[in-house]
């Protein structure tokens, strides 16, 4: 008897045990004209860990904040610190795709989980594809080729297309491209975070194009947006965008924004219950709207959630993790959705229009322009 109580004891004590905390690492651009993207980010992050009750799995949350600055070099830092000295267990958030490249082949070889909150860029959805990596927004070209079918729907003919310098830009092109079928008048490629279009909208206006597409995310679109408008050019040259005229620059754009359409995967008028949760206590703890961001990041705390339940806090438990995260088992904001072979998500994506309502300047639901798009990438990741 004494031999098997000794036995039993040993075993017990070599039982991983269940983690009493979880260290999440929560990178994103938080200074300069692109710092409101971040900061959406975070809040929204923030607010899904408050709305499953304060903790993660059970688990009590540390969030370790890292700005990237917008610099790559800056952002693998970050990522090499949260690794090496903090030790975490997740990184999460990452807004812009130059800096999701450069920390996530880091990240990935470490074994740690990488939960892409905003950025989604196309060499990391094909052979260069993870076990460690999931989305809880998209693949960078997927709402550009919402938009892209819309305008190939539409009729539109000659489409002049613009975004910045870099891989999200790249990504946004390619992706408006998959679906339009018309003219492609120009692509012209800008500096990032450049902060006069003046030279570009002159160009634009000459090449008399049937409609403007345009990717400029934060402080970009806000500049972009009330220069075309100051150049008198809404009316004759309509403009369409994505992750330009939204919650996070619609305030500094004004009327400009008018009549204005987006794409995205999830709107703040979508009616469900889970979005309606979020929408409301996001307003009353942080009195603004959320973006997509926010959205993302919020559904980024909730995969998290319930994928250190389904492993009853076994942080050590890589397998059963990742098998929690391709389930995706939580009510997401933007509606039923599930994973591909990438850890991309497989999702509708929508129409929206800014109106002003109320005195505030909203982007409203105008119809789902797409069910169930994949990216063009999973054919060529090697995981099932």
């Amino acid at each position: 008897m004494r031999k098997m109580l000794l036995a039993a004891a040993a075993a017990l004590l070599a039982m991983p045990a269940a983690a009493q905390s979880v260290k999440i690492g929560f990178i994103a651009t938080f200074s300069g004209p692109a710092g409101t993207l971040g900061q959406h980010l975070y809040d929204g992050f923030m607010l899904g860990i408050d709305d499953v009750g304060g903790k993660l799995g059970g688990l009590i949350p540390e969030v370790i904040k890292e700005d990237d600055q917008l610099k790559p070099d800056v952002g693998l830092q970050a990522a090499q610190k949260l690794l090496q000295r903090d030790k975490v267990d997740f990184i999460t958030g990452i807004v812009f795709a130059n800096v999701m490249m450069a920390i996530y082949q880091p990240v990935i070889d470490s074994k740690t989980f990488l939960i892409g909150a905003n950025s989604g860029p196309s060499p990391i959805a094909g052979a260069r594809c993870s076990p460690f990596f999931f989305s809880s927004s998209w693949q960078n070209d997927d709402p550009h080729a919402a938009m892209g079918k819309y305008l190939q729907d539409k009729g539109v003919k000659r489409v002049y297309l613009m975004a910045p310098n870099y891989q999200a830009g790249k990504d946004a092109i390619s992706g408006f491209k998959r679906f339009f079928r018309g003219e492609i008048v120009d692509e012209v490629y800008t500096a990032v975070n450049q902060p006069d279009y003046s030279a570009e909208i002159a160009t634009l206006r000459s090449a008399k194009p049937d409609a403007l597409y345009v990717f400029y995310p934060g402080g970009m679109g806000i500049n972009f947006v009330k220069q075309y408008a100051q150049a008198g050019l809404v009316k004759t040259i309509p403009l369409y965008s994505t992750f330009t005229v939204d919650a996070t620059t619609v305030a500094a754009q004004g009327d400009a924004a008018i009549g204005m359409f987006g794409t995205a995967s999830w709107t703040v008028d979508l009616k469900n219950p889970a979005n309606e949760r979020f929408v409301a206590d996001f307003r009353k703890k942080y009195n603004y709207e959320p973006a997509t961001y926010a959205a993302q990041a919020y559904d980024a705390a909730q995969m998290i959630d319930a994928a250190i339940k389904a492993v009853h806090g076994n942080l050590s438990d890589k397998d059963g993790l990742r098998a929690a995260f391709k389930k995706a088992d939580f009510k997401s904001v933007r509606g039923p959705f599930r994973f591909n072979n990438n850890g991309f998500p497989i999702q509708s994506y929508y129409l929206y229009e800014v109106v002003r309502e109320d005195g505030k300047l909203l982007e409203l639901n105008r119809g789902t322009l797409i069910t169930d798009l994949a990216d063009a990438y999973a054919k060529d990741c090697p995981l099932k």
